[in-house]
């Protein structure tokens, strides 16, 4: 939290996006007795699993195990998570009676499997580490509702967002009311902070950007009690406009290195960014690329070392142990010298 803040720090705070899930043996053990929503809907369950990567790898931060999609249960909207394939929705989104048919739901009352895990965490976490809520981006969020699922292009998103702007907008108030609802409720129930994670983001223009859907996410980070982090995929070309939309850090992909994205949004903390396929790698190539983050960061007040995207299922969980302790090594001992 002091890093976010950019304030000094005794050594460089490391997480890692999807830290929870896959790439843990403990997990899969879960998961064959349990579905992921299942996991995700039950407290006690959510709860552990959030917290089983903090033990293997003391890592800084808890992030809540969840899925983007968990919001939009919510507001009266049926998601399948198909294997291998992602969110799936049966009844896509298309037209304004479809919208006008989505309710806001109460925080409280629809999401509160969600906050009492979010209670049990940090109940159990240690006072130094952080718990992290995390809420889809807008643009993502509609982007599978509109589509019924995962596209890389977004085809019918971008035709709905560019030709039928009244129903893109009557979508977009929704999700907003209802994200921005959804992550008080998380910071009141204990989160130290939150992050926007707008995975598809990276298939507008700046000017599809800033018309269409940078309003929408400022309203939702505004209405965080507690300090944000903005992440975008493939947003390299995005990130002035997306520190202007908010969040007290910017995350960065791997597609950029971090001192040229830091240099573009220079009074934001800096999240990232080493990319997710490195940890696939023997070790001396994960170092050298670890390094060289690390030496882009430069020391500079404002660094919280993640990857460029989340951890990538094959991941041997021994790597990111291993990971965690070089970066807080490396990094203490150059606050030493």
């Amino acid at each position: 939290m002091r890093a976010l803040r950019r304030e000094p720090v005794e050594r460089t705070p490391v997480w890692f996006m999807r830290q929870a899930g896959r790439s843990l043996p403990e997990y899969r053990a879960l998961r064959e007795r349990h579905s992921f929503f299942d996991l995700a809907g039950t407290p006690e369950l959510c709860a552990e699993v959030t917290l089983q990567p903090v033990r293997r790898h003391d890592v800084d931060a808890a992030v809540l195990f969840a899925d983007i999609m968990t919001p939009v249960l919510g507001m009266g909207i049926d998601v399948e998570l198909v294997e291998g394939v992602g969110p799936v929705i049966a009844s896509p989104i298309r037209t304004l009676a479809d919208v006008e048919r989505l309710r806001v739901p109460d925080p409280e009352e629809a999401f509160a499997p969600v906050l009492e895990a979010v209670r049990l965490v940090r109940a159990e976490l240690a006072d130094e580490k952080a718990v992290v809520g995390f809420c889809g981006g807008p643009f993502t969020v509609a982007g599978y509702l509109v589509e019924g699922g995962p596209s890389r292009e977004l085809p019918l998103t971008k035709r709905m967002m560019l030709a039928e702007p009244e129903i893109w907008a009557a979508l977009l108030e929704k999700l907003t009311a209802t994200f921005a609802a959804y992550i008080a409720a998380k910071a009141r129930a204990g989160a130290d902070a939150i992050q926007l994670f707008d995975s598809w983001v990276g298939v507008l223009s700046a000017e599809q950007y800033r018309r269409h859907v940078a309003p929408f996410s400022a309203r939702i980070l505004a209405a965080s009690p507690v300090p944000t982090i903005h992440f975008g995929t493939g947003a390299s070309h995005l990130l002035p406009d997306i520190a202007v939309a908010g969040g007290d850090g910017i995350g960065l992909d791997w597609r950029v290195s971090l001192d040229t994205g830091w240099a573009q949004v220079p009074d934001r903390a800096i999240q990232g960014n080493l990319d997710p396929a490195t940890l696939l790698c023997p070790w001396d190539v994960v170092e050298r690329e670890a390094t060289d983050v690390l030496r882009r960061a430069a020391g500079r007040p404002g660094h919280i070392f993640n990857l460029g995207h989340g951890v990538l299922p094959p991941t041997d969980p021994d790597t990111l142990t291993r990971l965690v302790g070089f970066v807080r090594e490396t990094t203490a001992a150059e606050v030493a010298a």
